[in-house]
């Protein structure tokens, strides 16, 4: 019987998902990563064990491996690179090894769908190749393959999303026609739970998909059709899959990079071929594309900014990197982040009481110019001020923002309210840190709205950019003030 199982990938897309389906399904989770700091900010993280390694180190996996069940491997490299296939190889051999070793019962592998006698894309070959790998160690191992998976935030996703969002007009190349069979994220998550479950599946390859086959095109107007947008594709014969992951590249939050092993893949038609699945999982009956879109858009609208777009890069570390931007499930983030000489509930006060009669601490005169901008196209402006000098509550007016969480001594989240061309959000985090010292961080959140909100970003980057880091450097030296002040007095006294 499966007690305890260990999961790999769990700061990935699939990975993130299956782990508190496994903890609300009663199975004891040890996930393995390279950091555990990536952990943080996951709901889930105090409720497994860790283990800290590298599937390319095998010592680091064979300690993982004790007293573990059964093994979910969800790991693959996507970004093109000259030895990613041996990479690959490598790692699925220690991870297997391992599992043998260890007494494992089985292996549970997430590849990808296409069938193994067409000329597979190189990307393609290398997941069923993994599955081969993961087979040589003699360990039960049952294999899914999918193709493109729908949720709110996968790669696939983004790209449909983002190229039907930002533009009318498309020019679609040869691969946009090819026939594919989607599947919804919380269809392949009850098939790797399941698996668990079902005895039979073990040994086993299974190809998995949703209700609907269909090809690119048609998946873009699906969703534009569901978010009420009328656009136009233009066929055009040539447009190789370099270009074409060059034109998703600036287009879609997906760098060229992922982009173009997704498009190679998608020369190939990647469709379900058997019917196993059905046969070992009758009680799974997977949703049509159209419903699974739906599901996706109501979580990308429902979710808060720090669990939809949250991540680990803040830490302690010496060598964390001040600046970081980067774009991640369609979202734009700026995370600034500096260790200061003050206590948490020092910094607090200080990016707490920003804005009103006291202002920014930092270019106050360009805040007030944005929202004299702000109000003559029709915006809220400038002039609303806040409701108190030194309390904020949830729902408060700060200027052109509205307080949308805050936590006492910890966190402030303002949202905007000016007029944009997508959404935006401006957060402070306070996390103590040994010797006294705090970790401040700042982010800037922004979801653009088609092709004129990512102009309005790049084009105001620059500006940004001083503002944002003069702010939290501010920020820490009134902080830094503030706490010598008090110190001081409390010296006299």
């Amino acid at each position: 019987m499966v007690k305890r199982v260990l999961v790999t990938g769990v700061t990935g897309y699939v990975g993130s998902r299956l782990v508190p389906h496994l903890l609300k399904a009663g199975y004891k989770v040890r996930v393995f990563v390279r950091d555990r700091l990536r952990l943080q900010g996951r709901f889930w993280a105090d409720q497994v064990e860790v283990a800290v390694g590298d599937v390319l180190n095998p010592e680091t996996v064979h300690r993982a491996m004790k007293a573990v069940d059964a093994a979910f491997y969800l790991i693959h490299s996507m970004a093109e690179s000259r030895d990613f296939h041996k990479r690959d190889c490598v790692a699925a051999h220690n991870f297997a090894e391992a599992a043998r070793s260890a007494g494992v019962q089985r292996l549970i592998y997430l590849g990808g769908l296409g069938d193994p006698k067409a000329n597979l894309s190189r990307h393609l070959q290398s997941r069923h190749e993994t599955g081969h790998v993961l087979r040589r160690a003699g360990i039960p191992v049952t294999e899914f393959r999918a193709a493109i998976i729908v949720g709110s935030g996968s790669a696939s996703f983004e790209i449909v999303r983002n190229l039907t969002e930002r533009l009318p007009v498309m020019i679609c190349p040869r691969w946009v026609y090819t026939r594919i069979q989607p599947i919804a994220i919380d269809d392949v998550i009850r098939y790797l739970i399941s698996a668990l479950e079902v005895p039979e599946s073990a040994g086993q390859i299974i190809e998995i998909g949703g209700a609907d086959v269909l090809t690119y095109a048609e998946m873009m107007l699906i969703y534009a059709r569901v978010r009420g947008l009328r656009r136009m594709l233009i066929p055009v014969p040539l447009l190789s899959p370099q270009l074409s992951s060059y034109w998703v590249h600036w287009i879609t939050p997906i760098p060229a990079t992922i982009a173009r092993p997704l498009i190679e893949g998608l020369r190939n038609e990647v469709i379900v071929r058997d019917d196993k699945a059905r046969r070992l999982f009758p009680h799974i009956e997977p949703i049509g594309y159209e419903q699974a879109v739906r599901r996706a858009l109501d979580e990308l609208a429902s979710n808060h900014v720090e669990s939809s777009w949250g991540d680990a890069l803040a830490s302690s570390r010496g060598d964390m990197p001040p600046v970081v931007l980067k774009n991640e499930q369609g979202m734009i983030i700026e995370r600034r982040s500096e260790i200061v000489a003050a206590s948490p509930e020092r910094l607090f006060e200080v990016f707490s009481r920003l804005g009103g009669e006291r202002g920014w601490l930092y270019g106050d005169w360009a805040w007030r110019l944005r929202g004299a901008l702000d109000r003559l196209v029709g915006g809220v402006g400038f002039r609303r001020g806040r409701r108190h000098p030194d309390q904020l509550r949830v729902g408060d007016v700060v200027d052109f923002w509205r307080v949308e969480d805050i936590v006492a001594d910890r966190l402030l989240r303002l949202r905007a309210e000016m007029k944009l061309p997508g959404s935006a959000w401006l957060q402070w985090e306070a996390k103590p840190q040994s010797g006294g010292r705090t970790l401040l961080v700042q982010t800037a959140f922004f979801a653009p709205r088609g092709l004129f909100g990512l102009i309005y970003w790049y084009g105001l980057y620059p500006i940004h950019r001083v503002i944002f880091s003069n702010l939290i450097r501010a920020i820490a030296r009134r902080a830094e003030a503030n706490h010598d002040r008090s110190s001081g007095e409390m010296v006299k006294r």
